[in-house]
């Protein structure tokens, strides 16, 4: 298995900015979110639970998840929330170690929003690296992101665990709270201290 750096920090932080200059170093990046989207294609397991679980509501016409129904529903109600992540989060985590086991590159970077919530489940990753910026930083990129009003984003912020608990595991820090471009640097750093700690 490679050398596993775990990628997180709090929505709207940069994460997928971050995650594609590593991929642009030719770094492979495994994605708790696609893993997400993966485990629930139709025919799925998991999504056949989710249905059972929370009724045709969940499903789109296609009878695909209805993503945008589902996080409305789960911000709203923290049972509802619990219950989805029973679900689909033990099918993300194997995703992602199957993933991560057949990498052959010289470290694989592991991005997992959630990662602070679930330290435990990822004890055996090798190091963390946490995307960070101010809470109305974040706020303003999800209101003119996801085109909702302030006051959602700052529940769905709120919604996740504290920026400095996030900080508190991190063996590494980007901030990320100006223009992307300052990422290039911190980023092409950052794989150079990787590359060095992989090799045997």
């Amino acid at each position: 298995m490679s050398f596993v750096v775990a990628l997180t920090g709090g929505i709207a932080s940069g994460k997928s900015a971050v995650e594609r200059r590593f991929e642009a170093l030719g770094i492979h990046a495994y994605d708790a979110d696609t893993a997400a989207r993966a485990v629930v294609e139709p025919g799925s397991e998991a999504l056949a639970e989710v249905a059972r679980t929370f009724g045709p509501d969940a499903l789109d016409r296609d009878g695909r998840l209805d993503r945008a129904a589902m996080r409305k529903r789960v911000f709203e109600d923290p049972s509802a929330r619990a219950t989805l992540e029973g679900i689909l989060h033990p099918r993300i985590r194997t995703w992602l170690r199957d993933a991560v086991e057949a990498d052959n590159g010289p470290y694989c970077i592991l991005s997992i929003p959630l990662l602070a919530e679930n330290r435990a489940h990822y004890a055996w990753v090798d190091r963390v690296l946490v995307v960070d910026a101010p809470e109305a930083v974040r706020i303003e990129r999800l209101t003119r992101r996801d085109g909702i009003d302030a006051a959602l984003a700052a529940k769905m912020v709120a919604a996740q665990t504290s920026r400095e608990h996030r900080l508190s595991m991190a063996d590494d820090v980007i901030v990320n709270d100006g223009d992307e471009a300052a990422l290039d640097e911190a980023v092409a750093a950052l794989d150079r201290r990787y590359r060095t700690m992989a090799s045997p």
